[in-house]
């Protein structure tokens, strides 16, 4: 294929996919999106699925479309965490994958913590505790929809599920294995205990491989449909968060991070897991990402609101774009009331203005009414959710990161990446807006023997995507601003 390389990526986020064709010449990684999609989860007798075969019908849909292009070598596909499918011995689905945001799970940490305590929970996984964990779904399922697990031959996460489907071989990627919260994370293999005490049939589970293995080649039955030859499937990193950290554009070897979109995933990259009491007290998760590195972070609810609460506009009327939001949100009073954006109640999809507003009378403070006072309230709430969960990791690590790159979706948002520079007081770098994208690309890039390694991948994002820098504004107030954050949302 002459000098320039190029190879398939499919991204799958909890309300839209795409599939990218990354081309590398030796110099730079350009990305051309091909196909883009939306992933509309469908609610029947009151749970919550994922549509998983439309889904799978827009990946095949991408193949096809990259294939008329020309020549590519390899396809990795990552996703969001948690969820999974429940296979048969013969491989078809026992049910579609139920949603994470399902009520399943709705105060089963107690019943779970029953069965193993908290502590020595957290000790064998060093993984962040919330209801929507894998660990806590299949809890769910073995306490109250036993004949489920009973059909269940073989358990796959999403994105595993994925590459089953377009090389019939079943293999549980590292990265997607960590937000099970079901891995010892010292051994980097299923946690017996975990599995004995929440009564989870070990039998579900296939073998963790390393991220950027390459599983297998194209099935011939997808190859023939989709005119499409024989390329290699590789396990990138599963866990879109992983995929956009092997994006982050440093090179120190000490960064904070945030990987941000609908979910902020604030953090750094480590040698090995933390699993000592400041970490536990603080809930902080050790994810495993590429080249078993760990990946310390904290998981706050990110643009979340800002899409419910457009969302919820739209539907009575108001069509406003995520700019207008912004723009509105900076004509409104500041520092008037605020929302810990991680608070159950704005969890489920829903009246999000509403529910803001119920929040704000519940603690006592002025009541946003305006669409402009919403947006103001939800916007410096997330930046002050940023600067206290950066706060965790410099406590747990005993570092102090002298800036902080954004990556994702959340760089297109330049008032979260002002007010988060403002609140935590240094420097934002914000790029790659294509992170999650960018770093399955780079992963595939390295396994095929393009890119030597992580660090010479990190140059070359760094060289191929314009990078913006914000830094605090003069006047800052946001010291004092916090403590009453913390203080009105009950925040430790």
């Amino acid at each position: 294929m002459s000098g320039l390389k190029r190879v398939l990526a499919f991204d799958i986020g909890a309300s839209s996919g795409r599939a990218m064709l990354g081309s590398f010449d030796g110099i730079k990684i350009s990305l051309e999106e091909i196909h883009r999609f939306s992933n509309d989860p469908v609610s029947v007798n009151g749970t919550l699925y994922w549509d998983v075969y439309r889904l799978f019908y827009e990946i095949r849909q991408g193949i096809l479309i990259a294939a008329a292009k020309g020549e590519f070598e390899s396809i990795g596909i990552d996703t969001w965490g948690v969820d999974f499918g429940l296979l048969r011995k013969d491989g078809s689905l026992v049910e579609c994958p139920v949603h994470y945001r399902d009520a399943r799970t709705k105060n089963c940490l107690p019943s779970a913590f029953k069965k193993i305590g908290r502590g020595e929970f957290y000790g064998i996984t060093g993984i962040q505790f919330m209801e929507l964990n894998t660990a806590f779904q299949l809890f769910s399922l073995v306490t109250g929809r036993k004949q489920i697990p009973n059909q269940t031959d073989t358990l796959l996460m999403m994105p595993d599920l994925f590459n089953f489907f377009l090389t019939g071989i079943q293999k549980t990627e590292y990265s997607i294995a960590t937000t099970s919260q079901l891995l010892d994370a010292k051994s980097k293999t299923w946690s017996k205990r975990i599995f004995k005490a929440l009564g989870i049939p070990l039998r579900f589970m296939t073998e963790i491989v390393p991220t950027g293995t390459v599983l297998g080649k194209l099935r011939k039955d997808l190859r023939e449909e989709l005119s499409c030859p024989a390329v290699s499937v590789i396990a990138v990193a599963g866990h879109d968060t992983q995929s956009a950290a092997v994006s982050v554009p440093s090179a120190q070897a000490d960064f904070a991070f945030i990987s941000c979109g609908t979910w902020s995933l604030i953090g750094t990259e480590i040698d090995s897991p933390l699993l000592d009491e400041r970490t536990a007290s603080l809930n902080v998760t050790n994810e495993g990402g590429f080249g078993g590195k760990i990946t310390l972070l904290k998981n706050i609810v990110g643009l979340w609101l800002v899409q419910e609460c457009r969302r919820q506009w739209k539907q009575e009327g108001r069509d406003l774009s995520f700019s207008n939001l912004a723009d509105m949100a900076l004509s409104a009073e500041p520092m008037v009331s605020f929302i810990d954006p991680d608070d159950g109640e704005f969890i489920p999809p829903g009246n999000m203005p509403l529910r803001i507003k119920d929040y704000c009378l519940r603690t006592g403070q002025r009541v946003p009414e305006s669409i402009a006072e919403i947006m103001r309230c939800v916007y410096q709430s997330l930046a002050l959710k940023h600067r206290w969960a950066l706060g965790q990791i410099e406590i747990c690590t005993g570092k102090r990161y002298p800036s902080i790159h954004i990556v994702g979706g959340g760089v297109q948002d330049s008032l979260l990446c002002q007010l988060t520079s403002n609140a935590c007081g240094r420097p934002v770098v914000a790029g790659p807006v294509e992170a999650t994208v960018i770093g399955n690309i780079a992963v595939q890039m390295i396994t095929l023997g393009v890119i030597p390694d992580i660090a010479g991948a990190r140059k070359i994002i760094a060289d191929s995507n314009p990078l913006g820098v914000y830094s605090p504004e003069k006047g800052n107030v946001w010291d004092e601003s916090y403590e009453g954050f913390l203080s009105v949302c009950g925040i430790t």
